[in-house]
């Protein structure tokens, strides 16, 4: 076999640099990607770049712009409520399995994150929250002990940033999810999986109807 001449971990911090532009509205619907820009910007050669950005289009959060070239997609509702749709089952079945799997030993932990999430709102950082918000879903991922819940989540993630970024960005006052993290995760602690499903659904949909309602009013989205 021919020797990897690009590390996997570098393509993924390319992608991660260029979604984070993307989510905290740096980047807007209809800018076009300037591959030789982002490489001297990220300090990197155009060729991690360019895969990064193969995964994006991909993905759907890039498309191809007129003439040649990508420019950011704008966010199809219609896609984001299917996405949210989809998220909720498989939540659902995370945070029912992290209910089983759980130990007492989890319980710092989980307090941490909780933490974490409501001081980012309080900071008003908008990359803080998404990844505050990631962090503790990876968590309970973690914590169902099912290896395929992550993976199936990946892409799911990759437009929730945007979506969250898009509204986070416009809301004066973003909607505090993590009353309902704490909730959750009170119950994945009690052992109650049945209930920790619901919630974690529930969850989900009452996010998609909250970024939803956002990204209309905004006129954001295709």
């Amino acid at each position: 076999m021919k020797i990897l001449e690009i590390q996997p971990k570098l393509v993924e911090q390319v992608h991660k640099a260029i979604l984070s532009e993307i989510a905290e509205g740096k980047l807007r619907p209809g800018a076009r990607i300037i591959q030789e820009q982002i490489a001297q910007e990220l300090g990197v050669s155009r060729q991690p770049v360019q895969q990064a950005l193969v995964l994006l289009r991909n993905q759907g959060v890039l498309r191809d712009a007129p003439g040649r070239g990508l420019q950011v997609a704008p966010l199809d509702l219609e896609y984001v409520q299917h996405m949210y749709d989809v998220r909720a089952v498989i939540e659902g079945l995370a945070f029912r399995k992290a209910a089983e799997n759980y130990s007492d030993k989890m319980k710092s932990r989980g307090q941490a994150l909780i933490r974490a999430g409501r001081q980012a709102i309080k900071a008003g950082s908008v990359s803080e929250m998404i990844v505050a918000d990631m962090d503790f879903h990876d968590f309970i991922y973690e914590l169902s002990a099912n290896p395929l819940v992550a993976p199936a989540m990946e892409a799911h993630w990759t437009n929730t940033q945007r979506v969250m970024g898009e509204v986070l960005m416009r809301d004066d006052k973003p909607r505090d999810i993590w009353d309902e993290h704490e909730a959750m995760l009170a119950t994945v602690a009690l052992g109650d999986g049945e209930r920790a499903e619901q919630l974690a659904r529930k969850h989900i949909q009452h996010a998609a109807d909250f970024m939803i309602k956002r990204l209309r009013l905004e006129g954001n989205a295709a």
